[in-house]
């Protein structure tokens, strides 16, 4: 009779705790809003945002490092004057085809981005952005705008600084410590893409030190599937803690448009390019006045050399530092002070930072056989002006 009472008793009891939780779940869904959750294999219990209509969604955010790079992000517009044809006043020319050459000059405009790295008004950003440009105009996040003048480029790492005149200090871009990036990384792409305004997206680093791409003459790009777009150029890409680790410069696309891979300048090349402009107004890099091309199996063969490692000098300027040196076409260029050589490339990047009128010791192979010179390193000339 009381194993009958208590069994009673549980079941009514039951009843009612069903009943009160169909009731609540049903009229106070939020009551119910905390629940049990496995992060990285250990349950926790945390709370789950509600969303206005009731729905509840874990959130992830990017604000934090977008609010701390975005106040250094800039807008660039560029324009300059289109010369006339030197015929354009050719009586002839203006027999057959009148005055609808004539009139006016004709201005062209550009658009792209740029990175406050200082509180006292220079710019970092891509030189292909602001290259022939007679007028330069940087507009702020806040929508303050300003003339720009050219401090100095760089053309060979597509790298330029502008420097302009404002009422009160800027907030400078936070450089990221140098190779600290890594393959997987989340990254966000800031810029002016389409001339849209301030714009933010996001993916991840997809691969480093890209070279060989044709873009720049000296390359190590970092590589990202975040959306880079006509307009980004001279933007930032930065870090999930808002840190610059790159300036945005190219896309691969056949449409013009994002196609997921974009590449970067790393902070790395940027900064000590950067550095030398303002301090100098230009980038002095080492040159010894040879041309080159990398080596194959072919090459590797007719040479009598195991190894397709190195750089064949295909031909020496004369009177230059190499020449006074003793190479000659046909060498093998193996090492450049003590550091191997790769590629063509690497050996360019090797001489580049080789400081102009310091000597090094050069490893060649002279048919077949190893030898070593020194060669009194010179000054690498600007390239010409498209």
């Amino acid at each position: 009779m009381f194993l009958k009472r208590l069994w009673l008793i549980f079941a009514q009891t039951v009843t009612v705790s069903v009943a009160a939780l169909f009731v609540v779940q049903t009229l106070k869904p939020e009551w119910l809003a905390w629940r049990p959750v496995t992060v990285i294999g250990r349950p926790q219990v945390v709370a789950i945002q509600q969303a206005a209509e009731g729905e509840t969604h874990a959130v992830v955010s990017y604000a934090e490092a977008a609010r701390a790079a975005l106040p250094a992000v800039v807008h660039i517009f560029t324009s300059q004057e289109i010369r006339q044809p030197p015929f354009i006043d050719d009586p002839l020319f203006r027999r057959f085809f009148g005055d609808r050459f004539g009139g006016e000059p004709q201005r062209q405009s550009g658009l792209g981005s740029g990175v406050v790295v200082s509180a006292d008004g220079l710019v970092l950003t891509n030189n292909h952005v602001v290259e022939s440009a007679d007028a330069i105009e940087v507009a702020l996040a806040d929508g303050r705008k300003f003339e720009a003048r050219l401090v100095g480029a760089d053309p060979e790492s597509d790298l330029a600084v502008l420097k302009i005149t404002t009422d009160k200090p800027l907030t400078p871009i936070i450089f990221a410590p140098p190779n600290t990036l890594r393959v997987g990384d989340v990254v966000l792409a800031i810029g002016n893409p389409f001339g849209v305004g301030q714009t933010v997206t996001h993916g991840i680093v997809s691969a480093l030190g890209r070279t060989h791409l044709g873009i720049n003459t000296f390359e190590d790009f970092i590589q990202t599937d975040a959306a880079i777009n006509p307009g980004n150029s001279g933007g930032a890409l930065v870090d999930s803690n808002g840190n610059l680790v790159g300036i945005n410069t190219a896309i691969y696309s056949q449409s013009g448009g994002s196609m997921g891979i974009g590449f970067a300048i790393p902070v790395s090349l940027a900064k000590n390019v950067m550095e030398q402009i303002i301090k100098t107004g230009t980038v002095t890099r080492g040159w010894i006045g040879v041309e080159v091309q990398d080596m194959t199996a072919e090459l590797a063969e007719s040479f009598g050399v195991k190894s397709e490692e190195g750089a064949l000098i295909a031909g020496v300027m004369r009177n230059g530092p190499a020449d006074k040196a003793g190479v000659r076409p046909g060498d093998i260029l193996v090492s450049v002070a003590g550091k191997p050589v790769k590629d063509a490339q690497v050996m360019l990047e090797l001489i580049a930072a080789l400081p102009p009128g310091e000597k090094a010791r050069f490893g060649l192979l002279r048919e077949g056989k190893p030898i070593d010179v020194e060669i009194t390193i010179g000054k690498r000339p600007r390239p010409p002006r498209q």
